[in-house]
């Protein structure tokens, strides 16, 4: 399974996440409405995840077993509005994403074992790497945001990601891939 890419495979919407995701769907809005540029949207953002977020019980236990030839995308919730979208994505051990950036602000919290991220320049020299475990949550948005996300562990991983677009609509947070 090593070097699995992510590609553009999403299951459709389940309608609003039930439970105690309810709060962070509000949070989230409430600092969209907030109308900050991208960069202090991530991190506030960011801020609200780490306080509301679930458990990798968000998704159903099939859900949880991934894909064997990719990691697997479940929609949890589109904002009707357009605004955001928050995806629980899984990733078996050696799944990957290719190199690539955004198309908008993303913010990601690791729910089950481990995320392995790659960060680039513009020149895609890598810059700095990091090891996201249970509990953390990091953001960004563009510029700046080229990388990839691994799976090294040995167990599968499961993390939430949130957009600031509906990813129903655009159908990848991806703004390009790179060799």
């Amino acid at each position: 399974m090593a070097g699995t890419v992510l590609q553009h495979v999403i299951t459709p919407p389940a309608g609003l996440i039930a439970g105690p995701t309810d709060d962070l769907i509000a949070a989230v809005r409430h600092v969209i409405g907030m109308r900050a540029d991208w960069a202090r949207t991530a991190e506030l953002v960011a801020d609200q995840l780490r306080a509301y977020l679930p458990g990798p019980d968000i998704l159903t236990p099939e859900q949880q077993h991934g894909a064997p030839d990719r990691p697997a995308g479940h929609v949890l919730h589109a904002e009707p509005d357009g605004t955001f979208s928050i995806l629980g994505l899984v990733w078996r051990p050696g799944q990957s994403t290719r190199i690539h950036d955004h198309i908008t602000w993303c913010v990601v919290g690791v729910l089950q074992g481990a995320e392995h991220e790659d960060r680039y320049d513009d020149e895609l020299n890598l810059i700095g790497t990091r090891e996201n475990h249970v509990g953390e949550v990091s953001g960004f948005a563009p510029p700046g945001d080229i990388h990839r996300i691994r799976n090294t562990g040995t167990r599968t991983a499961i993390s939430l990601h949130i957009y600031g677009t509906d990813i129903t609509r655009t159908g990848s947070s991806a703004r390009r891939y790179y060799n």
